[in-house]
């Protein structure tokens, strides 16, 4: 009997290992699921900067660069668009152009400070500055996703935001509306894991 129920044992675990092997590699591979789009096709865009459809969501199709060399990166995930975005729509390049999603909000710094590595204002979730469009939203990481998420956010009012984003899943849309909480003196966008946002400023004191 207990032979029997270490065989058991033994299998059970064996096929939970080769079943996140093979989640892992088919999340990465090229295969689509939503037979709606095809890889790359563009799905939406904000100011003439395009988003595509990435299918899995650790799917990438190869490394994007500027023409003068500039890390864009890696097609077609959530940071490429951003990066890509703020490239191409506000002529602005990272110092640091590497890094997960999560990597781009840097959690020493305090509200409303410059971010050195991604040369930008860097303003916490419960900052006393309104989040506003363009400003580029960090999510954290989680069990699922450990390299975070971002985002553009495209509108903003006092009451919610509108975000666009790449790579949200292969169902999920490019579009999300999160409420915008204000409460003494700080503005709070409620939704789980964002960390904060950050700004292009044409004159930054640092």
């Amino acid at each position: 009997m207990k032979r029997s129920y270490k065989i058991a044992l033994v299998v059970i675990i064996s096929v939970l290992l080769l079943g996140g092997i093979a989640a892992y590699y088919l999340n990465k591979s090229s295969y689509n699921p939503n037979t709606k789009y095809t890889l790359g096709q563009p799905v939406d865009s904000l100011n003439g900067v395009l988003v595509y459809y990435n299918g899995m969501v650790g799917h990438t199709d190869g490394r994007n660069t500027a023409p003068d060399g500039y890390n864009i990166g890696m097609k077609h995930q959530c940071v490429e668009f951003v990066k890509r975005y703020y490239y191409q729509r506000l002529n602005h390049k990272m110092p640091d152009a590497f890094g997960n999603a999560k990597d781009f909000f840097d959690v020493l710094l305090a509200d409303s400070s410059f971010n050195a590595k991604r040369g930008l204002m860097q303003f916490m979730n419960g900052s006393r500055s309104k989040p506003q469009a363009e400003d580029l939203l960090i999510f954290d990481g989680h069990a699922g996703n450990s390299y975070g998420h971002v985002a553009i956010i495209a509108a903003a009012d006092s009451n919610s935001i509108i975000i666009i984003q790449q790579n949200p899943g292969p169902f999920a849309s490019s579009r999300d509306t999160f409420k915008l909480k204000y409460a003494t003196g700080k503005w709070i966008i409620d939704r789980e894991r964002v960390l904060g946002w950050l700004r292009k400023v044409d004159t930054v004191s640092h």
